[in-house]
Parts: structure tokens; C-alpha cells; sequence
């Protein structure tokens, strides 16, 4: 070997070194930090340095849910067997927001909650390899989850709830919402493979294999269509909170609002109270 190169090389090695250490993502301080997001480029945690900070007080008329929801935490934060929670339902009634306020309820206990979207499912094990060995209890949060027909991460997460060896360890749920409970698109032609012996009904493959990804969530918690008087309630609650009360314009205003959004919720009580309290 030419002696110039040889000199050369442990320069080279020295600076590949630098150049692998620095993409390696640096481990966060989760005492400081209470909630992070996961990339799938880099493979690491970037933080979020002003989590959305929902109380369990402020959602209303979803009483039950807020009960099992926050009994499976407070299992889980104290380091007892607890389930993975899928929340289903309606759109806007409060799914994402009830896991944000459980994390917030309990972060100064050691819970931390980590987003990861659909991209960063393939990846789910090494971000289990990297909590592993945390002392501070996770969960790992996917919202607004649903798939299309032979769409990767469907299979990632249902290896990654049950059945693959690269689980996440005892400090780590996954809590994902959904609009449906079956995750995937079902189709009038499946009905097609549904067998009758006898008087019973022996769904399809096609059907059973959906149904097999929502089956793997231990705690299912559905969301249901709200009626006006608690879409109202919600509207009143959150302009009270934002200081501008309620007048005998209000109930007409909210009304009109809903109509023209197409649906009334949570989420639509709490845009109209903003737009109400900035007009006051």
C-alpha cells in the first residue's frame, strides 16, 4: 500500500466515527422532557417543547370513556398489568383529546407520551429498543389511524401488539384512535366469502384477518354521535372558560354554527366558543 494512504487512514477513520456518532440521535432527558415525537428518517426522538395540555375536567359528555381510559393509565403508570387502548367512534368527540389529558394528568409520575404517525410503524421495534431501559413509563400514541388495502404499517403494528419478539417491553402501551373500529376499509363483496353451518355465520378470511388488528387492542373504547343539549353543554363550558359567558344569542349562534360545519361535536362546540369569545 502506498505510504501516503497509509497515514492517511487513521484520519479516516477517526473522522467516519465523528460522522456515525453524530447521526446517531442523542437520548432525550425525559425529565425534562414529557412528551416527544418519533421520526422515521432519522430513527430518533425529537421532542415536543409545548405538548397541548388538555384537563380531564374540561371534556364533557364523555363521562364512561374518561373512567376507563384513565383506570388503564393509572394501572399502567402504577406498574400493573394494564391493555393497549384503541378509542373509536365519532369524529370530534374528544378521542385524541382524552389521551392527551390522561398524559397530562399523570407526566408528573413518570408517564411520557411519544407520537409516531403511519410512516413510523414499520419501525416500531427500534423505538422499543430504545425505551426499554428507561425508567419512566410510555405510550406510544397513534393518532387518527386507519389503513388502506395491503398498506404496510398494518402489518408493523399488528406484529407489534401481539405476536412479534420484538414487542414492546413492560413500560410501554400503545393508545391509538380511530374513526373506525376495524382500521381497514371493508367492501359488500366480502360478505360473499361469509359461511352459514348451521345457525351459525363464519365471517370470511378476508373479514377476519381486518377484524384480527382491532382484536389485538385489550381495551376497546368507543365514541358515539353527540345530542344537542350536550354539544350545547360543551359550547357554553368552553366560552365560559375563554371569559365570555353565554347570552341569549348564544344557544341560536352555537345552532347555526353546527349546521354549518355538518356535524356537532366536541370539537366543533370548542371552534365556535373560540369564535364566540373572539367576537365579544
Amino acid at each position: 500500500m502506498n505510504p501516503d494512504y497509509t497515514a492517511l487512514l487513521p484520519r479516516i477513520e477517526r473522522l467516519l466515527d465523528r460522522l456515525d456518532n453524530a447521526s446517531r440521535p442523542a437520548a432525550l432527558d425525559w425529565k425534562a422532557v414529557r412528551a416527544a415525537r418519533w421520526s422515521a428518517q432519522s430513527g430518533g426522538l425529537k421532542p415536543i417543547l409545548h405538548p397541548q395540555r388538555v384537563a380531564l375536567k374540561d371534556l364533557l359528555d364523555v363521562d364512561e370513556q374518561k373512567q376507563r381510559v384513565d383506570a388503564n393509565t393509572r394501572q399502567f403508570v402504577a406498574g400493573k398489568p394494564a391493555n393497549n387502548v384503541l378509542l373509536t367512534g365519532a369524529r370530534g368527540g374528544g378521542k385524541s383529546s382524552l389521551v392527551k389529558a390522561v398524559h397530562a394528568k399523570y407526566a408528573a409520575k413518570g408517564l411520557r407520551l411519544i407520537e409516531v404517525d403511519k410512516a413510523g410503524l414499520p419501525n416500531l421495534p427500534d423505538l422499543f429498543d430504545l425505551l426499554a431501559e428507561a425508567d419512566y413509563r410510555f405510550i406510544v400514541f397513534i393518532d387518527d389511524l386507519s389503513f388502506a388495502e395491503n398498506e404496510p404499517g398494518y402489518a408493523s403494528l399488528k406484529a407489534a401488539l401481539d405476536g412479534s419478539l420484538a414487542g414492546p417491553s413492560d413500560n410501554v402501551l400503545i393508545y391509538a384512535t380511530s374513526n373506525r373500529r376495524h382500521l381497514m376499509p371493508e367492501f359488500m363483496a366480502e360478505n360473499l366469502a361469509t359461511r352459514h353451518v348451521g345457525e351459525e355465520i363464519h365471517p370470511g378470511e378476508a373479514t377476519e384477518e381486518k377484524v384480527s388488528l382491532s382484536d389485538r387492542f385489550g381495551l376497546w373504547v368507543p365514541f358515539h354521535a353527540m345530542e344537542q343539549d350536550a354539544y350545547l353543554a360543551i359550547a357554553r363550558h368552553w366560552a365560559t372558560q375563554l371569559g365570555a359567558p353565554a347570552d341569549e344569542h348564544f344557544e341560536r349562534a352555537a345552532l347555526q354554527w353546527s349546521l354549518g360545519r355538518g356535524a356537532r361535536n366536541g370539537r366543533v362546540a370548542w371552534q365556535f366558543a373560540r369564535d364566540w369569545a373572539g367576537r365579544q
